[in-house]
């Protein structure tokens, strides 16, 4: 359960402090995702790369059939969490790629129904 919004959208390079945060947030987030999607613990991976000084980093979410990573992309934040199918877990290119907006983090329902639309996983 979110016990309180998270603003993923506030700049954390530069700042070791705020990144640190931001990391903990989505990787807490990302088992939250993996929960409403029907995962067990033993489902999956969660882990994070911090990234140098100039960048976020990515929190990242990997099952045998779903990547997903969460970070402030260049893209912008609207494009700040990226997913795909995969074909296990060392599979770490996947097919085609799909982006969501990084608020959705704070949102795992609504992040699971667009999931579930493009990418094609069994519904427990």
């Amino acid at each position: 359960m979110i016990t309180a919004w998270f603003d993923f959208r506030q700049p954390v390079a530069y700042d070791p402090e705020r990144k640190l945060v931001f990391h903990g947030q989505a990787r807490s987030r990302l088992r939250l995702l993996a929960a409403a999607l029907g995962f067990r613990d033993s489902d999956y991976d969660v882990r994070s790369n911090e990234g140098g000084v100039a960048v976020s980093g990515e929190a990242i979410l990997h099952a045998a059939r779903l990547y997903v990573q969460a970070s402030q992309s260049c893209m912008g934040c609207d494009a700040g969490i990226l997913f795909r199918s995969c074909d296990g877990r060392q599979d770490y290119v996947g097919d085609r790629n799909h982006f969501a907006p990084l608020d959705l983090l704070n949102h795992p329902a609504a992040l699971v129904t667009l999931i579930r639309r493009n990418v094609l996983l069994p519904v427990p």
